[in-house]
């Protein structure tokens, strides 16, 4: 079962939320949540914006298309991603932004930090600037909630994301192709490669969640809900406490928008275990799995 959970809740400390976000955390690795301070409205207008850059022309996208660049900002054509080696790079696009360091900061030299490209429209930066922020805002008290859930301080977490490798994205899911086959996927199966992801939707069916013991459950969640899940860098990190699920869009008879925010620590973070004297900084890990990942970092490698 993926339980429903009130954001206003988890943060006055209710028992039962917390309760049943812990047993998320721990077990099925999916929740919803509710009555964050991102409305339904505001969730719309980031959807709607970036249904607009989606459906404009080829050309005017390539404008700002990552596969120029030697990180992950700007537009994904589609089969620039390949989540599944054994699956067809996936037939999705997609558009990325992430955290701004100011100029000269130490970590600005690195990856996860690059200039973000804009397209034309100044109203797509300004609606996807302000979202962002906000988004970042219910990720943090999301993450305390989560370190309260499975017995840590509230604190556990504090410092860690100072700068984080904060990726937002927005996903285009077309119609099914004619010609996909048993191997293509929207996104083909795997796992999140950080701590903790905050996935807006327009509400379309299309996510499924494999179960531990096998098959699919089917996610979904109209605008101003949240589905958040939790990847491989946070079971890591809290020695394989909280689990990383496997998931999937295999696409259906129209398009789906989606928008997950993926809310990871700043680089030279040590997520290994505590106690365990490993070293794996946030940054080394998911550089690692991006490159297995992007068709362009991996020309490039």
């Amino acid at each position: 079962m993926i339980p429903r959970l009130d954001a206003a809740a988890l943060a006055a400390g209710d028992a039962a939320s917390l309760a049943a976000l812990g047993e998320a955390a721990t077990g099925v690795g999916f929740a919803t949540v509710h009555n964050t301070a991102l409305s339904a409205a505001r969730v719309e207008e980031a959807i709607e914006t970036y249904r607009a850059f989606f459906h404009l022309p080829e050309t005017e996208k390539r404008a700002v298309d990552m596969a120029r660049t030697g990180s992950n900002r700007g537009w994904g054509a589609p089969g620039s991603e390949q989540v599944d080696p054994q699956a067809n790079p996936d037939y999705k696009q997609f558009f990325d932004v992430g955290f701004q360091l100011p100029v000269g900061h130490p970590l600005g030299d690195k990856r996860f930090y690059a200039q973000n490209l804009w397209p034309e429209d100044p109203e797509f930066k300004r609606v996807i600037s302000v979202y962002y922020s906000d988004a970042l805002d219910v990720a943090r008290g999301l993450l305390t909630a989560i370190a309260r859930s499975i017995g840590a301080d509230a604190a556990h977490f504090d410092g860690a994301f100072d700068t984080p490798m904060a990726l937002l994205r927005g996903n285009f899911y077309p119609a099914r192709p004619d010609w996909a086959g048993a191997k293509d996927f929207g996104i083909a199966t795997h796992t999140d490669y950080g701590c903790l992801t905050l996935l807006a939707t327009d509400g379309s069916p299309g996510l499924e969640v494999r179960k531990r013991g096998g098959g699919w459950i089917p996610v979904s969640a109209p605008p101003g809900e949240f589905i958040i899940n939790f990847g491989e860098m946070l079971e890591f990190w809290t020695g394989g406490r909280v689990k990383a699920t496997p998931h999937r869009v295999v696409g259906g008879v129209a398009e789906r928008i989606s928008i997950p925010m993926f809310f990871n620590p700043t680089y030279d973070v040590n997520v290994a275990p505590e106690g365990s004297e490993q070293v794996m900084l946030a940054g080394d890990h998911l550089s690692a799995r991006f490159e297995e990942t992007y068709v362009h970092l991996q020309d490039k490698a």
